[in-house]
């Protein structure tokens, strides 16, 4: 069951929409636009892409539960 439910998750997420579990917060994925950056190895100049990532915002609930202890 559990397997079933991060299965939805998953798919949810990678179509584009946001998650809210209440209680708990909200998953949602969001574009980088490419840019440049720098290898801090050697210095070069490189270009970033453009990707997607995922970001987590935890509820107000979780915040205070977490806090509180």
């Amino acid at each position: 069951m559990v397997e079933s439910v991060f299965c939805i998750l998953k798919d949810t997420l990678e179509n584009g929409e946001e998650i809210k579990i209440s209680g708990f917060g909200k998953f949602e994925v969001k574009s980088k636009h490419a840019r440049k950056g720098r290898n801090p190895q050697t210095g070069d100049a490189i270009t970033i892409e453009a990707r997607r990532i995922l970001t987590f915002k935890p509820s107000t609930i979780l915040k205070n539960t977490i806090n509180s202890k």
